[in-house]
């Protein structure tokens, strides 16, 4: 099998991210593709998290199919494999990239792939695939960018998880073990469940105001996370796996950090998922149910472009005033509302509005950008997934002779 030794390369920069995709990539590589898969990792406490399985004492260790190592001095020894993709420009140790020159230099040259982030901007089908040569030592890497579109590279969807996801929806006993493993109360009747997962600045205290005076009973699920203290202070509870607390209609309940079999099941399992980054931004969109995105913000506002460059494909089909409930509330989310003239997502969404008011409105719209979000979840789902291209992808790059 040609290109059959894969290196995957991460370095946590923070959150979970990074270590979520590649982590996820690697076990895909394994599984579905027999990529005989090591995974290098600077962080190995992170990834314990997402996988319990991980011992952060060892320095090697083989789990679910992937070699793990610890992004160490032995990295920069260590014998390169024919594919090595470099997780979100992490940059490779010196070391390793000259003994990939010289497997060049005996006509081994391996498939070097940067794996970027995930962007809905019209440009990155533009640049996904392109070479970028190394000034020193002439080697070529390709650019491989994830994307919603043709011509880009898709986005991480492993084998029949739609169909795993519907047979778990429509299975109450799967779920209601489920949710007495993680600690969380029978559903009761007309609740509404709402999975909370937001980086520290998102403002949790309106949303929370908002829950609690809900016209039906709510079940806030929150994973522990910067969310949690927030959560925990408002309602008079502890901030620890396990805690409770209710006022109004509204009652929470944290639980600990799921690993990502578990994740993927809460998401299907809530009516509305609050999602960051990118790992669990995608996995929210294959649960089918309508999600709220808090994008990694970046310095000048960038992330307003980006936020709206998704938005304007998401919300493709919903009449108004459903797609600008939409629109507003991730704004406001975001903490990139539009002023009375400004258009920061460049949608047209212009206006002063109050928390309050927006999230009255999509609350209100829920019964349909449910629906919504499960034809969107089956449209993604047309395209090919990551992974199998990421293996397509390095095959056509392998047969490039190195200049």
């Amino acid at each position: 099998m040609p290109q059959k030794r894969w290196d995957v390369f991460c370095r946590v920069i923070d959150n979970y991210g990074d270590i979520g995709v590649t982590w996820r990539l690697a076990r895909q590589l394994v599984a579905e593709h027999a990529r005989e898969t090591r995974l290098w990792v600077d962080d190995l406490e992170s990834l314990e998290r997402l996988c319990p399985d991980v011992d952060p004492r060892l320095a090697a260790q083989r789990v679910q199919g992937v070699d793990v190592r610890r992004w160490d001095a032995a990295a920069a020894s260590a014998q390169p494999a024919d594919v090595v993709v470099e997780g979100f420009g992490c940059e490779l140790p010196a070391a390793y990239c000259a003994s990939m020159a010289a497997a060049a230099g005996a006509g081994r040259a391996p498939a070097w792939i940067n794996l970027e982030y995930l962007s809905a901007e019209e440009w990155v089908a533009g640049c996904h695939g392109l070479p970028s040569p190394h000034p020193q030592l002439g080697l070529m890497r390709h650019f491989f960018f994830p994307g919603f579109s043709a011509g880009t590279g898709g986005l991480l969807r492993e084998r029949g998880l739609l169909e795993a996801r519907d047979a778990y929806q429509g299975n109450p006993a799967a779920q209601a073990a489920f949710w007495q493993r993680i600690g969380i109360p029978p559903k009761a009747r007309n609740e509404w469940r709402v999975s909370l997962f937001s980086y520290a600045k998102a403002p949790v205290q309106d949303l929370l105001a908002g829950l609690s005076a809900h016209p039906h009973p709510v079940r806030l699920i929150v994973p522990m996370g910067p969310s949690t203290m927030q959560v925990a202070e408002w309602l008079g509870m502890p901030a620890e796996p396990g805690a409770h607390g209710a006022l109004g209609n509204l009652s929470a309940s944290i639980v600990p950090f799921v690993e990502q079999p578990d994740y993927d099941r809460l998401l299907w399992g809530c009516d509305l998922n609050f999602v960051r980054g990118e790992d669990s931004f995608v996995r929210a969109q294959w649960a089918g149910r309508p999600l709220v995105w808090q994008i990694y913000p970046q310095s000048e506002g960038a992330h307003a472009a980006k936020l709206g460059e998704f938005l304007r494909r998401y919300c493709q089909g919903l009449h108004e005033p459903r797609r600008q409930s939409v629109e507003r509330f991730m704004a406001l989310w975001n903490g990139i509302a539009a002023g009375a003239t400004a258009d920061p997502l460049g949608l047209g969404t212009t206006g002063d509005w109050s928390f309050e008011e927006v999230w009255r409105g999509f609350a209100a719209n829920q019964s349909a950008l449910r629906l919504h979000a499960e034809e969107w979840a089956w449209r993604l789902a047309e395209g090919r997934d990551l992974a199998a291209q990421l293996v397509e992808f390095s095959g056509k790059v392998a047969e490039k002779p190195v200049k």
